[in-house]
């Protein structure tokens, strides 16, 4: 087997706000991200879902050095990222690339798609000459789908998927080793999403990208990972396998993911509907709820889930989850979430 590529040793990130009065104020702390640790081989990808506000987007801009931890390591191919100056965290940037969620405000209007795609080598290449970045800016558009003779246009020209592409051959063209996607389709028609996915799965088989896919829909996540980690209020719930995890969850934050995935079965959907309880939305970041952070939404609270936060522990098949009833629940989830 293979050293993992990627290493999140114990990740977080606080941010510091103030409320109260000008002669009074009062210091709030919110953990978007508290203690993520998992693991990444090359050419491996894996899938992060949560709903809005699980701390996904922070934790991704946290492991590319976008945001700075407040604890953790990050270690890729066993060199500390966080430990890096700011020279030398812009040098790794050529390994790590990111594609953003929203596909026209992640473009500069005002240049061209092939400006566009050709900026990242000027940036780390500035004496690469002209004729080789523009045969080398053609090339990547070709290999997401786009028309060479597009080169010259300009973002508005494009639709929403094509422009995706426009920054995922951005993301490309200086041969990272890995790439985070962070929501890359939610603003997207659904079959211009199955269309990037599929680019996304061809373009890793081909370049043997480790690749970080996030989004808040299980449906989509399923098609492109091979694990999928769910994360809720900042902190992970369960990381498992793609098939185990769809065939039987074992926390109910997850289970009720699954039951909240549209179907375009009519019938199907009021089931499911009736099935799910999960209800309400998370509480306030600065007011997490003491033990696990789940349990003011969960039907199978015991009265230990109030005091104790379940640590993130590694089960008999693997997987990992955060639940003080996995074993219990393990085969009584889903009747019970029915029934």
């Amino acid at each position: 087997m293979s050293k993992p590529a990627l290493r999140v040793q114990d990740l977080a990130v606080t941010f510091t706000s103030f409320t109260g009065g000008v002669l009074k104020q009062r210091e709030r702390l919110l953990r978007a991200v508290d203690g993520i640790s998992f693991e990444l081989n090359p050419g491996e990808t894996l899938g992060i879902v949560g709903e809005s506000g699980s701390g996904k987007s922070t934790l991704a801009r946290a492991i590319l050095g976008l945001v700075k931890p407040s604890r953790g390591r990050v270690l890729w191919h066993g060199e500390d990222l966080t430990a890096l100056d700011e020279e030398e965290l812009r040098q790794k940037r050529k390994e790590l690339q990111i594609v953003f969620q929203d596909p026209i405000a992640s473009l500069n209007p005002r240049m061209t798609a092939g400006d566009i795609i050709a900026e990242p080598l000027w940036t780390f290449y500035p004496n690469m000459a002209r004729l080789q970045v523009e045969e080398r800016t053609r090339g990547m558009m070709k290999v997401v789908g786009l028309l060479p003779n597009q080169i010259n246009r300009y973002p508005h020209e494009f639709s929403g998927g094509q422009c995706q592409r426009i920054g995922i051959a951005r993301s490309l063209v200086l041969n990272p080793r890995l790439l985070v996607c962070d929501e890359p389709v939610s603003a997207l028609d659904v079959s211009i999403q199955a269309q990037i996915i599929n680019l996304l799965k061809d373009l890793q088989k081909k370049l043997g990208l480790a690749l970080i896919f996030i989004a808040h829909d299980l449906s989509v996540v399923r098609h492109i990972s091979d694990r999928v980690m769910v994360m809720y209020m900042g902190q992970a719930m369960e990381v498992s396998d793609k098939q185990r995890l769809y065939r039987r969850p074992l926390h109910p934050y997850t289970n009720a993911l699954m039951k909240s995935v549209p179907v375009p079965d009519p019938k199907l959907a009021k089931e499911a509907r009736q099935a799910s309880w999960l209800t309400g939305d998370m509480p306030s970041p600065y007011q997490r709820p003491k033990g696990c952070i789940f349990h003011d939404r969960c039907p199978f609270l015991v009265k230990r889930c109030e005091a104790d936060v379940p640590a993130l522990r590694r089960m008999e098949n693997g997987d990992w989850v955060a639940c003080h009833r996995a074993e219990e629940l393990d085969l009584s989830i889903e009747a019970a979430a029915s029934g």
